[in-house]
């Protein structure tokens, strides 16, 4: 994994403010050198994709909840697979929801992990630091993080 990769950005896609801070909490107790952008709803996080093809880094992972005001968390990752920057993002759903539906909807829309949010904070704790571990350090993700060059 090269300097550059390593340090991507993880988007954290969640509305909820006490799970906000949970996942905050746990990624910071990693002390990884990847920065933490926060997307509150789901119009936020398609916001990234215009940044995204100016040239900001692309995230390494994004953590997306389901439940989120304004648009849907399946909506969001129907519209990242959809853009050319999107397709190859990592992304990991990370919500309360444990139906068969959801788990099947977000497969069918290339989520790359599906995760229930545990109940008890030991164990949140824990998943939220074990994503970041495997996402950031020991996954190999494509490219370089920034948009193509325009042709």
């Amino acid at each position: 994994m090269t300097h550059e990769t390593q340090y991507r950005p993880i988007l954290l896609v969640e509305d909820n403010p006490v799970d906000l801070d949970l996942t905050l909490r746990a990624l910071a107790r990693r002390k990884l050198r990847n920065p933490i952008e926060v997307a509150r709803d789901g119009e936020e996080a398609l916001a990234w994709l215009p940044r995204w093809e100016r040239g900001e880094a692309v995230p390494i992972v994004i953590l997306l909840d389901l439940k989120l005001p304004r648009i849907d968390g399946l909506e969001v990752l129907r519209q990242l697979r959809e853009h050319p920057l999107g397709q190859t993002i990592p992304v990991v759903v990370l919500t309360s929801s444990s139906e068969d539906k959801d788990i099947q909807a977000a497969y069918l829309l290339h989520a790359n992990s599906y995760i229930v949010k545990p109940v008890n904070f030991d164990k949140f704790m824990e998943v939220a630091s074990q994503i970041e571990l495997y996402w950031a350090l020991i996954n190999h993700p494509p490219g370089n993080g920034h948009a193509p060059a325009a042709r």
